[in-house]
């Protein structure tokens, strides 16, 4: 649906790069500003094992971009960069101790001594203005730009856990950061042949490393949903099971409502169902006599199929992540290794994920249980 836009960012010349890089920037700010409003300017927001301190998100992405961009001695070598390497050190004493997400415990963050707010926004201007600077004598090449290409794709994926976390918080965002449920037109079953499909990224540009080696598999023929249950066909198993209904749903007499940064609306039954665990998902497709599609028949259908409508929602899949065959760890050591096996893939993008995002080979993880993503699904047979 959006893969021209991931195509470019994929593949960008410096000057597209450095406009993403402030537009993703730009987000960040405005999340913070809303969160600022809704909280205090100390941001206080409860533990919980899903979300971070939106202080400490925002310093970790700046962060992550100086460690990789500005700190990094060996940013023009690409995937031959050493991760380890001696860097100098960075713009914000003690930085490392705070933000590094692989050495800072998910429980700390709650309790570290974090810059404030007006701090933390200079931390930020300083550390793009850095990476803008260096990024204007980078070599036009796949191996120079591409920790340029990460932090980009880092940001735009913490400025969209940002939405989510005020969906779960009630935390009001203005209309330019909420997303807007589109309307799905009626479903119909698409029928594919199977047959071999090269499942993962090949060629130049930009890939993460969980996306690679492309290896061939082969598929039996299957039909596919050509979009995402919506919420009619969702509820119409709760109704009939008696099932709980989804959070941040009601019922209100005959119809039902969704709670939206703490204000209960009317549910436009035609869009898609949204915050659904993979169990709740599961067990809609096993009442329907379906099943959920595993990653390679998703990817099939949603590059050969233009009649395939994705983007409204992450759509969870049957596919546990694991690494692909040929599977080497990029520098960034852990963005993927450290979650395989207790994780399902899910694939496609949800309309709070920048399009720059949204590719048909991308592949997003979480664990089942988590229902604060905007995630749904689609179904499958044969």
């Amino acid at each position: 649906m959006h893969a021209n836009h991931a195509e470019a960012a994929r593949r960008g010349d410096r000057d597209l790069l450095a406009a993403a890089l402030n537009d993703s920037r730009a987000r960040t700010l405005a999340l913070l500003e809303a969160y600022a409003a809704a909280l205090g300017e100390s941001l206080p927001v409860p533990y919980s094992p899903q979300l971070n301190p939106p202080l400490w998100e925002a310093g970790h992405v700046g962060w992550f971009q100086d460690w990789w961009i500005a700190r990094n001695r060996q940013r023009d070598r690409g995937l031959a960069c050493e991760p380890d390497h001696a860097r100098p050190a960075g713009r914000l004493a003690g930085a490392d101790a705070l933000y590094d997400s692989s050495r800072v415990a998910h429980t700390r963050r709650w309790h570290l001594p974090l810059p404030d707010l007006a701090a933390t926004r200079a931390y930020l201007a300083a550390g793009l203005e850095e990476t803008l600077a260096l990024l204007k004598t980078a070599p036009e090449t796949d191996a120079g730009l591409y920790f340029y290409r990460l932090a980009l794709f880092h940001e735009d994926m913490h400025g969209e856990a940002g939405i989510y976390m005020a969906q779960a918080l009630d935390i009001p965002l203005p209309d330019g950061l909420r997303p807007r449920p589109a309307r799905l037109p009626e479903a119909r079953a698409l029928a594919l042949p199977g047959g071999d499909w090269s499942l993962g990224w090949s060629g130049p540009g930009f890939a993460f490393d969980n996306e690679l080696a492309a290896h061939p598999v082969t598929l039996a023929a299957f039909e596919i949903d050509s979009q995402p249950v919506s919420w009619h066909r969702y509820l119409a198993y709760v109704e009939a099971t008696e099932a709980a209904p989804p959070r941040y749903l009601r019922r209100a007499g005959q119809t039902w409502e969704t709670r939206r940064c703490g204000v209960w609306q009317a549910l436009d039954l035609d869009t898609a169902a949204v915050h659904l665990t993979w169990h709740e998902a599961e067990a809609w497709c096993r009442w329907a006599g379906r099943r959920l599609p595993t990653e390679a028949e998703w990817e099939l259908a949603a590059v050969t199929r233009p009649d395939f409508r994705w983007g409204h929602v992450w759509e969870w899949t049957a596919s546990r992540f694991q690494p692909y065959p040929g599977f080497a760890p990029h520098p960034y050591r852990d963005y993927s290794a450290p979650w395989f096996g207790d994780r399902m893939v899910l694939r496609g993008a949800s309309l709070a994920t920048a399009p720059r995002m949204a590719h048909p080979r991308y592949r997003n993880f979480f664990t089942p249980e988590r229902n604060d993503v905007d995630a749904g699904f689609r179904s499958c047979a044969g």
